[in-house]
């Protein structure tokens, strides 16, 4: 669905986005998970064709970004960071307004708007101005005026930003339903649990560039994060240590804890048993299975929000 191929963009001295290749697939969840900074949101307005790319090519649907620009238009949606609403509208009058600028046709325009305003749960509050709105609930109507026209591809840029948790979790619903009608989306973040829950493959971008891409698991094979399970014993003797030691990888070690690097499904029965054989009392275990957390940090040697 979306080709871009070294893709690079400067504002003067700044080189914001770096020769960036990537493919996203038709109706797929991508998202580009990087601290503030790192080139997400100028990288999403060259595909969205606010910006022009100093070098480099975007296709969608196979259409040049350069020369069908206006094809190009009429495929995408666009939900920006900064709320784009009239406050002394009410939400009816704005998506009345988004969609005459897409061109939606009037008989079709207002059963579009009914939907849209179901689908993000303010029905109740389409005769209300927006500046009567929280934050989260203009957070809302900014995505419905973005597929009002139903667009292939949705590009969503760090949209729940400043929500409140209700918002946010009907945003996540949203983005599920649409994705569920085959709809494709680009979502860019700074919140891993967003990623996690959200997306099918993932591109990690730290100073304009892609660092690391793929699904969870290929992240997880290239980073070399490993799952773990830590131990908590009652106590522990000095040759029971050693026989732990000999059969399996340690990586943090404690008074009377171990965390032992394992892949939890296939060997955590076998430590189990390979304790019990040792006649060593468990009195709390953890399981500590991999995130993006982790792999952002093993990838970039940084923490997501340095």
């Amino acid at each position: 669905m979306i080709e871009v191929t070294n893709l690079s963009k400067s504002f003067n001295e700044l080189q914001a986005v770096k020769n960036l290749s990537f493919s996203i697939k038709k109706g797929e969840v991508f998202g580009l998970l990087g601290p503030n900074g790192a080139g997400k949101s100028t990288t999403i307005n060259m595909m969205s064709t606010i910006l022009s790319s100093d070098t480099g090519s975007i296709q969608i649907d196979g259409n040049d970004i350069k020369t069908a620009t206006n094809i190009c238009k009429k495929l995408i949606g666009v939900v920006p960071q900064e709320i784009s609403l009239y406050d002394e509208f009410t939400a009816y009058e704005n998506l009345l307004f988004w969609g005459q600028l897409y061109g939606v046709p009037a008989k079709e325009l207002k059963n579009k708007i009914e939907n849209v305003l179901e689908l993000i749960g303010l029905s109740e509050r389409k005769n209300d101005l927006i500046k009567t709105y929280s934050g989260g609930m203009k957070r809302r109507i900014n995505i419905a005026s973005a597929i009002l026209h139903q667009p292939k591809v949705l590009f969503m840029d760090e949209p729940t930003v400043g929500v409140d948790p209700q918002s946010r979790n009907r945003i996540f619903e949203v983005v599920e339903t649409l994705n569920q009608q085959g709809m494709t989306i680009v979502y860019t973040t700074h919140y891993m649990e967003e990623v996690e829950r959200l997306c099918n493959r993932i591109a990690i971008i730290d100073g304009g560039n892609i660092i690391a891409q793929g699904t969870l698991a290929e992240l997880q094979k290239e980073s070399s994060v490993k799952e773990t399970v830590t131990i908590q014993f009652q106590s522990i003797s000095a040759n029971q240590l050693t026989a732990l030691q000999k059969r399996f990888r340690i990586v943090v070690q404690d008074t009377l804890s171990l965390t032992i690097a394992c892949d939890i499904n296939k060997e955590l029965a076998a430590i189990i048993s390979f304790c019990n054989a040792e006649q060593l009392q468990i009195e709390d275990l953890t399981l500590n299975k991999v995130n993006l957390e982790g792999i952002f940090l093993s990838l970039t040697g940084k923490q997501l929000r340095d």
